[in-house]
């Protein structure tokens, strides 16, 4: 919801006017922009907080003293507020600025992992992660001795709930599992697993780069331990993210990088650290972005979550009814409540080959594995063409992309 409790009307054709890359050609054809789960586009509002920054407040946050170091620090952590009031968190000292995603999970993995884990420990993923959400802790495990445990998924990709209870055991330290995943577009169920998890002692991190920008978030609600977004999958800039993690946590873990901002007092003798959340925000950080985040945070509570997501369903399954009639078409993840994302084979075409002819047509999707090689090994390919959809694609995208996934597939069988 918007911070003032208002949302404005859902009318695509103007959300697509604040969109000014949407008014582009791609090859003569006009951009159908269907890689949103990559990254989203921006709109203006979040171009004109980029520019208003360095046109008018552009200093260093924090520890300055003149006009422009007061209104660059207030903009800064106006977003931590925004951010904050995004997820749910309590406070805004639960709130660590990052690079994005990939950097709060090794954050936790670097600080939290390195205290917490021992010899014969274990993590429990899924196949489903990211693997932002899987390189980092084979790193902390091989260092400290832990084991990695994997939780299955089935022919669907759906989580295999009763296969993730078998794993826990008092040896359990965190689970770490994605929300939504960003291959198939399937839902986790978290509030079972947090539940299941803090009731054998573990600790858990969601991977909420998807569901950020899908589903309404309160971190307190689901009692995770530890949440991770980007700020790029939410219309906002790339190279900001946020790591949400306990009070109580974030006041026990150790520093992730040393620096400036990240220490109260300097000595050769010995240095001590600043309060959190700055103890991990060490030099300087990525003010233009982080201070343009808030413009995208706003628009989305501007027009709401659940009415953005009701429009995306809608075009979600219209399409994918099409999409299943086309001979040798496999959606992967095929199932209720999938969001936002079509990920799909054609049988005896390669994914690269589907995706360089619809980019001929101005369609614009993804293929490959999509940082998800283990999963594609769950499914025993190399990997999947992939729509994904945003708040500003229309039934006019889906037809275009339809009439251009048919035509491709005659051309190629």
């Amino acid at each position: 919801m918007a911070s003032d409790g208002h949302t404005r009307p859902f009318d695509v054709r103007s959300i697509r006017a604040d969109f000014p890359i949407l008014r582009r050609t791609v090859k003569g054809k006009p951009l159908v922009y269907l890689d949103n789960a990559a990254t989203t586009q921006k709109p203006q509002a979040v171009i004109d907080a980029l520019t208003a920054y360095y046109t008018g407040c552009n200093a260093n946050v924090h520890r300055g003293i003149h006009t422009l170091a007061d209104e660059a620090t207030a903009a800064f952590e106006a977003t931590r507020e925004a951010a904050r009031r995004f997820i749910g968190a309590a406070s805004t000292d639960e709130v660590v600025f990052t690079r994005g995603t990939t950097e709060s999970i090794n954050l936790v993995a670097a600080s939290w992992g390195r205290e917490h884990l021992r010899q014969g420990d274990e993590i429990i993923l899924s196949t489903l992660e990211h693997h932002s959400n899987i390189v980092p802790w084979q790193m902390v495990a091989e260092e400290r001795g832990a084991r990695i445990r994997v939780v299955p998924v089935d022919e669907n990709g759906t989580f295999l709930y009763d296969e993730f209870l078998k794993l826990l055991s008092g040896r359990t330290r965190i689970v770490s599992i994605v929300h939504v995943s960003n291959a198939l577009g399937v839902v986790q169920p978290v509030e079972d697993i947090i539940r299941a998890a803090h009731a054998v002692g573990a600790r858990v991190l969601v991977d909420g780069a998807q569901s950020s920008v899908h589903l309404d978030i309160d971190v307190q609600r689901l009692d995770c331990d530890f949440f991770a977004c980007s700020a790029h999958k939410i219309y906002g800039p790339t190279g900001v993210g946020i790591l949400y993690a306990k009070r109580s946590l974030l006041a026990t873990m150790a520093p992730y990088q040393g620096g400036g901002e990240m220490i109260r007092e300097v000595r050769f003798s010995g240095t001590t650290y600043n309060d959190p959340p700055y103890r991990f925000e060490a030099g300087t950080p990525n003010i233009a972005d982080v201070v343009a985040f808030r413009a995208a945070i706003e628009y989305v509570e501007a027009i709401g979550k659940p009415t953005i997501r009701a429009h995306e369903d809608t075009l979600l399954a219209e399409v994918s009814e099409r999409i299943r009639r086309i001979p040798g078409v496999r959606i992967l993840g095929d199932i209720p409540g999938r969001i936002g994302v079509l990920s799909f084979t054609v049988e005896g075409v390669h994914p690269q080959d589907i995706g360089i002819l619809l980019d001929n047509q101005g369609v614009a999707v993804r293929t490959g594995h999509h940082c998800t090689q283990p999963l594609m090994h769950r499914f025993g390919i190399a990997g999947t063409t992939r729509a994904s959809l945003a708040m500003y694609n229309t039934p006019e995208d889906m037809d275009i992309f339809a009439t251009s996934l048919e035509k491709v597939v005659r051309m190629l069988s």
